[in-house]
């Protein structure tokens, strides 16, 4: 070969390699979306005795293929306290893909190695973006449904919401498992799924599976209510001493212990045989309470009495008095 054919066969393949047709340098197209079409064509110039040529080649399009990645996180930091009024998880899922995914939502509160296992009643994803759940506002994700579908590197925040359930111990935990599947599918890196990607091309299970998961935990709050029942007795003699006539008044003290409030608090006390209620005797704290029903949060007649008082928070008391007299 002689030096003029040479140089031109030094231009040609500079032209070719510098389009990027020849020893292509390794690009990583992680973060090109889904469905984009990558088009390439070269440029070869050349000289032709008195004039300078340029040809171009065809145009090779590459549709970039749908990669199925995801990412779960807890956004609590710690323990979420679990009470009576029950509590809520909260957590990140990332679209680590390529392209928009919608997500399968699967909840374990079963897990080994905990203290309990909670009740879940919802999970829900922050539609309206405060970063806190709110019931009857936030959208539920039915059992088994998906959430919708999240931008390729975008996130959306979702809410696990737990009921106290079985008989947990003051201070017990739970944890509670979440897991995201990529809808399209899932299962080793490299499987694909055929036309099921962005723009029609394939969809790729990246390095995650297509699937992660996160876990949270509960820490129980729970009150523990203690009875205490006392009786002073006081005689028209002006004494102690129990005989026929003697007023009895008894004092139910109520405690509650542990870290949380308890709810539907009612404590009730039959009348002994042998003695008859004392008519407008009832009181709580000191207060009095009526005898009739509805009125207020007590009642007492010649059964019994009973007084609710709904929620009380730990370490709380609640004293009730009431008197009968010796038959």
């Amino acid at each position: 070969m002689n030096r003029k054919n040479k140089h031109v066969l030094g231009r040609w393949i500079g032209a070719l390699t510098a389009a990027g047709v020849l020893w292509p340098a390794t690009a990583g197209a992680t973060g090109v979306s889904a469905g984009t079409s990558i088009d390439a064509t070269a440029t070869a110039t050349y000289s032709n005795g008195a004039t300078n040529e340029t040809v171009t080649s065809n145009t090779v399009s590459i549709r970039v293929d749908e990669v199925l990645d995801v990412t779960v996180a807890s956004l609590d930091g710690g323990n979420v306290t679990l009470g009576s009024a029950g509590a809520f998880l909260s957590f990140q899922i990332t679209n680590t893909g390529n392209g928009p995914e919608a997500y399968e939502l699967a909840v374990n509160a079963a897990l080994g190695g905990d203290d309990f296992d909670p009740a879940v009643t919802q999970i829900a994803y922050d539609s309206n973006g405060n970063d806190t759940y709110d019931a009857g506002v936030d959208t539920v994700i039915p059992a088994g449904g998906a959430t919708p579908e999240i931008d390729a590197d975008d996130t959306l925040r979702v809410f696990v919401v737990t009921q106290l359930a079985g008989a947990p111990g003051d201070g017990d935990t739970a944890k509670v498992r979440l897991t995201a599947t990529a809808a399209t599918g899932s299962g080793s890196p490299g499987t694909a799924f055929a036309g099921q990607g962005e723009g029609g091309g394939a969809a790729v299970v990246g390095s995650s599976t297509a699937e992660d998961q996160a876990e949270g935990t509960l820490v129980a709050s729970v009150g523990a209510v203690t009875l205490a029942k006392s009786a002073t007795v006081l005689n028209s003699f002006g004494n102690a001493d129990a005989i026929p006539g003697a007023t009895v008044t008894y004092s139910l003290v109520a405690s509650v212990s542990g870290s949380g409030s308890v709810s539907g608090l009612t404590i009730t006390d039959p009348i002994p045989a042998g003695t008859t209620y004392l008519a407008g005797t009832l009181k709580l704290d000191g207060s009095a309470l009526t005898d009739a029903s509805g009125d207020d949060a007590g009642q007492a007649g010649a059964a019994g009495i009973s007084v609710s008082r709904g929620s009380v928070p730990a370490g709380a008391t609640r004293t009730i008095t009431f008197a009968v007299t010796l038959d």
